[in-house]
């Protein structure tokens, strides 16, 4: 029998956090959870410590460490800030890092991870968005493994896993979106969404932020180039596919013309619990699907003139540089723009655009140069945003 995995999961409180716990709890012979971090949620923070025994927390809002301390079990060790994040991605015997931090507080961690001997499992798109040449490039260096968490990518990677042909014998990388919930609303009706409205998704049950970007088909466009990182392809050989039920999670078409995909309900513990467990597959009790039921897959192109983010981040990931890390963040500030009342629906896509447009772009940046191109692209679209009339 093979032995438990020691696992550091950064962003617990989270769903894709809870999601890992839920893994962790069906497997518990596999998955040992080993540390935790989260950004403010002590009281969460605090329960999962004491049901998985963990020695290490994190707490990335100092202000909230004696709160933290009060709830938690006696002799727990507190990580604070960034150094905390950083300090439990090192954390001594961990074998793997799960990465699920939304934004960009994942990326320091997910390099001291890589340098400490990690393997590194990736559930937060910006980390490779940003800066996917630094990221695989110390994979490549420190001699890690990288295993992607998300749904798609994690799809494609059982579709590769065993492969031996390389790049060279795919012929593209087919992700599939659910289309959000406006895939059929007219577009000149999509000015009146409302936040309300964004936030219903069809299919997954997920975070705020990436619920909306579901919406807009930003979400997809971050997988976009994500994936052109993890699996070392052009941006012209990424594709995206309209599939509302949301059962193929990605497919990878080869040279010959064959294609294979990959299928399962649509539920986080199925592609967490194969990178947790790579390169075995284990029973964890998850329900398979029953083909009987399934009335249809379809299948249908996006709605790229519509939805322009597609468009805009086949721009970012084919000129790279700093410009997925542009296009990533004027994208976060846009969506709190739009939550806040500040700009439209089609105001996300339209000031992204307008930022990526005033981006100097700096070719094979270092990590120093992606951190200032984030920040700048975050004060222009931060200065943009309140004279946009919203409706």
């Amino acid at each position: 029998m093979s032995r438990r995995k020691k696992v550091v999961l950064l962003g617990s409180t989270g769903s894709i956090g809870c999601s890992t716990l839920e893994v962790a709890r069906r497997i518990p012979e596999r998955v040992e959870l080993v540390g935790l971090a989260a950004n403010g949620s002590v009281a969460k923070l605090a329960e999962q410590a004491r049901e998985t025994g963990v020695r290490d927390v994190a707490l990335f809002d100092r202000s909230r460490e004696a709160e933290l301390r009060k709830l938690l079990p006696p002799g727990v060790r507190v990580h604070l800030g960034e150094e905390g994040l950083a300090e439990l991605a090192t954390l001594a015997g961990a074998e793997m890092v799960l990465v699920a931090i939304v934004g960009t507080a994942g990326l320091h961690p997910a390099l001291a991870a890589i340098e400490a001997g990690k393997d590194l499992a990736v559930a937060s798109k910006e980390i490779l968005v940003m800066a996917g040449e630094v990221v695989t490039e110390a994979v490549a260096r420190h001699g890690v493994r990288l295993l992607p968490v998300d749904s798609e990518h994690n799809a494609i990677f059982q579709c590769l896993d065993g492969h031996r042909g390389g790049a060279d014998e795919v012929s593209r990388l087919i992700l599939t979106a659910s289309g959000g919930p406006f895939r059929k609303l007219p577009a000149d009706q999509l000015g009146a969404v409302t936040v309300e409205q964004a936030l219903k998704h069809p299919t997954w049950d997920m975070g705020r932020k990436i619920t909306i970007d579901s919406a807009t088909l930003f979400n997809k466009g971050l997988e976009m180039i994500e994936a052109r990182w993890l699996f070392g392809v052009g941006m012209d050989k990424v594709d995206v596919i309209v599939h509302p039920q949301s059962i193929v999670h990605s497919m990878v078409e080869f040279v010959d013309g064959s294609v294979l995909a990959q299928l399962s309900r649509t539920d986080m513990c199925f592609p967490i619990q194969y990178a947790l467990c790579w390169p075995e597959r284990v029973a964890g009790g998850l329900e398979p699907l029953d083909f009987a039921e399934l009335a249809c897959l379809d299948f249908e192109a996006p709605r790229r003139d519509d939805f322009p983010a597609l468009d805009l981040a086949r721009r970012a990931g084919s000129e790279g540089g700093t410009l997925p890390a542009v296009f990533n963040a004027a994208n976060e500030v846009a969506v709190d723009a739009f939550v806040g009342g500040r700009l439209s629906f089609p105001g996300i896509w339209q000031l992204v655009g307008e930022v990526m447009d005033g981006h100097a772009n700096v070719r094979h940046p270092d990590l120093a140069a992606i951190v200032a191109a984030d920040r700048a692209a975050r004060e222009a679209a931060l200065k943009a945003c309140p004279g946009r009339a919203v409706g």
